[in-house]
């Protein structure tokens, strides 16, 4: 996998577990519907959707804001794992418990 690749070249330690139902894990943890993508991780508190940067994990670390977690919804050419050519643009996106979201930060090619 390519994001977690990345997420260990950044010095994370990732451990994965393999589910049937992917839907089950995003609905337990307060993933929105329409923020939902391939991965969900969890780290110290938070949920992170998606291919989402491992910058971006660090500042939700560092600053500790009050959400839930971080998403880049889809799959968006470009993101870590998603590498190849025409990148596009693309949030990070962080929710809270409520479903209330904001720009978390946005990556450029």
């Amino acid at each position: 996998m390519g994001w977690v690749s990345h997420l260990k070249d950044a010095g994370f330690t990732v451990e994965t577990t393999d589910v049937h139902d992917v839907t089950q894990i995003k609905t337990e943890n307060g993933v929105p519907n329409r923020l939902f993508s391939c991965h969900t991780g969890l780290v110290d508190g938070y949920v992170i959707e998606g291919h989402v940067p491992a910058e971006d994990i660090r500042r939700l670390l560092d600053e500790r804001p009050e959400v839930a977690g971080i998403s880049v919804p889809g799959m968006p050419q470009g993101s870590p794992g998603m590498e190849g050519p025409n990148p596009q643009e693309f949030p990070v996106v962080s929710f809270d418990d409520e479903g209330e979201m904001a720009i978390f930060n946005v990556h450029k090619p």
